[in-house]
């Protein structure tokens, strides 16, 4: 069985008996994964599909999506040292998913034995903490437009459809609730883009150009050019 790039450097006999301990679980789109309260002794590493990280609010029946966890990404226990936890959030399939149920007590022995598997497990959670740091600041700082673009645009990485799309069963109110933003608002400016001739939609997929949100990844200014570039901020 597959499970993850993470565990190719373990042995293969070791490997094949860490696995066995290892269950695959399905789940149709908006299945709950796992309850905000439940008790589980297991991390969740997405095999294939896209689950929502979803925070229940005290007026928000529907709770707030802080963050998505695609292929090959891991929803970890707050403390590897404890055999089980509560999440404190609800995990939701945003699309039909595939998850590995890898307990905890299990992964803590191989990190323990193999350090590049804890240092991989270590990148990971640093890589999500990156990730939900910009969203915060996104939604903070960006105008709607923007922020949706850019999230578009994350979207087309985690659920690719073709080349520069998303998977159209992620709904307008899953963009809503990522994005803080009201359905309304990603309903106004999804028409706006799309009137524009940038979004384009198909029966499966949801479609943008390739330089749809550049405004987010524009390329640091070479050294050539920084001394112009400083001109004309000091002549405006």
């Amino acid at each position: 069985m597959y499970l993850h790039p993470l565990i190719a450097s373990v042995p293969a006999a070791e490997r094949a008996e860490f696995i066995q301990f290892v269950e695959l679980r399905s789940y149709r789109r908006n299945a709950v994964v796992l309850g905000a309260d439940e008790w589980t002794d297991c991390i969740y590493c997405v095999a294939n599909g896209l689950v929502r990280v979803v925070l229940q609010g005290s007026t928000d029946s529907e709770g707030v999506t802080t963050d998505f966890i695609g292929q090959d990404r891991f929803f970890l226990s707050p403390n590897l040292q404890r055999d089980s936890y509560q999440p404190g959030a609800t995990l939701i399939a945003a699309l039909p998913s595939s998850v590995y149920l890898v307990p905890v007590s299990k992964l803590r022995s191989l990190c323990a034995k193999y350090p590049d598997v804890a240092m991989g497990l270590l990148e990971l959670a640093v890589t999500r903490i990156s990730t939900l740091r910009g969203q915060l600041r996104r939604i903070s700082a960006s105008p709607s437009e923007r922020l949706i673009r850019r999230i578009l645009h994350e979207l087309a990485q985690l659920a690719p459809v073709g080349a520069g799309g998303f998977d159209k069963r992620i709904t307008q109110s899953v963009i809503a609730s990522y994005s803080g933003l009201s359905r309304e608002q990603v309903n106004k400016t999804m028409r706006e883009l799309e009137n524009g001739g940038l979004v384009r939609r198909d029966k499966h997929s949801i479609h943008f150009p390739s330089h749809f949100a550049s405004t987010d990844f524009e390329e640091p200014p070479s050294i050539d050019e920084v001394p112009s570039k400083v001109d004309a901020h000091l002549a405006d």
